[in-house]
């Protein structure tokens, strides 16, 4: 017998509501992983432009007759615009969007490669160091991108895709930019620049913005540095991080400015570089840098987010400062050995250290300060990791021309300052 008002036969009232929810929330979470794609791939981009520099860069620097100073002063003039510049992008991203901040930094830093690719004497060098700074400055401001698509439970995964990102452009980066070096000191920053006009396109093409609260009243009325800065000083712990982050780096570019000029000095020769010296000294930096990008990617890109998520922020910032400190006693006794394999540990051990401290500290700050200033907590962040980059490698080739193990046990001390710090830190990000 058939029902006659057919009720029998209607779906319950709730069950278009219900699919219509269900799509939405698929429709989002597909937008999400393409935002991440996009952003992953923008960051990628962006690193390997760098790292196909760096192979070259000091030994470049040397054929205009730079010393060791000059040589890591370079390495410094870049982060010297990245730390007086993130924290200006990074608010600015909250202000007017991630998206035009990403696109001007990747186009200032093509024109830098491009000066690079011209220059004849150390100040063109110098200055096309400055506006790649200037441009690479907006990292905050992909960071932040990565905290607007992310929630808490999955900050540090979504940090440590930005960090696989470096370990690729790691990889990637100082591979091609050996290969090029091998016809000539100015190849690779002809290369860089065309990879950073890709990126340009399809940061345009691709990239949505994703800071819905630009423009809005809380943002238009703060400077952009000192009350950015008063701002995190009333966020308990953030101050600390930010210190540690300061320490860490500066350990690091410490001992990464002058690991090219040892290899040259204990692989190739102690004397002057010659064009030859060059190529050589370029691609056993290169396979050493190879070795960090691949270390890196695996911890950044598979294990951060599983370790965070079973230990926490603060006690994988814990474990990294330990592996770095132990890093920064080995690694010049490693490449002293002159072994090819003992070469490559030095870099792992390196890159496993940073690749569990960078997404995991850079997670634990995203989740200390509120949603509105995640942009400027970020861009301090960056800036922080920019100053330890100029106060690094400006001392590097001065501790260097003195002993050419000395950087690396000033990095060992510094890391073990940073490492009694962090024991502070309390395992909750919301004290």
């Amino acid at each position: 017998m058939q029902p006659t008002d057919g009720a029998d036969n209607k779906p319950p009232q709730n069950f278009g509501h219900a699919l219509g929810t269900y799509t939405a929330k698929g429709i989002i979470l597909a937008q999400k992983k393409r935002v991440l794609l996009v952003a992953f791939v923008t960051v990628f981009l962006d690193l390997m432009g760098f790292g196909i520099i760096i192979p070259i860069q000091p030994f470049y620097a040397e054929l205009l007759g730079a010393g060791p100073a000059v040589v890591t002063l370079l390495g410094g003039s870049y982060s010297l615009m990245q730390f007086l510049f993130a924290p200006f992008w990074g608010r600015l991203s909250d202000r007017i969007g991630r998206r035009p901040i990403i696109l001007l930094g990747v186009a200032s830093s093509v024109v830098g490669y491009v000066i690079f690719g011209f220059a004849e004497t150390l100040l063109v060098l110098f200055a096309s160091r400055l506006l790649t700074g200037f441009g690479n400055a907006n990292i905050g401001a992909a960071q932040a991108i990565i905290a607007d698509v992310t929630d808490e439970s999955n900050r540090a995964k979504g940090m440590g895709l930005i960090g696989a990102a470096f370990g690729l452009g790691f990889i990637f980066g100082p591979a091609i930019g050996g290969i090029a070096g091998q016809y000539g000191p100015t190849y690779p920053a002809f290369v860089a620049a065309a990879f950073g006009v890709i990126n340009f396109l399809l940061a345009w093409f691709l990239l949505p913005e994703t800071n819905t609260n630009r423009n809005s009243s809380t943002h238009g009325h703060k400077r952009l540095s000192l009350d950015t800065f008063r701002e995190a000083k009333k966020t308990p712990f953030l101050i600390s991080t930010l210190c540690l982050t300061l320490l860490t780096i500066l350990a690091f570019a410490l001992m990464e400015q002058i690991v090219g000029l040892f290899i040259e000095r204990t692989w190739v020769n102690a004397g002057t570089t010659t064009t030859e010296s060059m190529k050589e000294a370029a691609k056993l930096t290169s396979v050493f840098l190879v070795a960090v990008g691949v270390t890196a990617t695996i911890v950044q890109g598979g294990l951060i987010g599983r370790i965070s998520k079973r230990l926490g922020d603060a006690a994988v910032i814990k474990i990294s400062l330990v592996f770095l400190t132990i890093s920064m006693l080995t690694t010049p006794y490693l490449i002293a050995a002159k072994s090819w394999g003992l070469l490559m540990l030095a870099g792992a051990i390196l890159a496993g250290g940073m690749g569990l401290f960078n997404p995991s500290s850079t997670a634990y700050i995203s989740k200390l300060a509120d949603k509105d200033n995640q942009g400027s907590a970020l861009g301090w962040n960056q800036s922080m990791a920019s100053l330890g980059r100029v106060i690094g490698p400006s001392i590097a080739g001065t501790l260097f021309s003195l002993n050419m193990f000395r950087p690396f046990q000033i990095s060992a001390i510094i890391m073990l300052v940073a490492l009694f710090m962090s024991l502070r830190l309390p395992s909750s990000h919301r004290p």
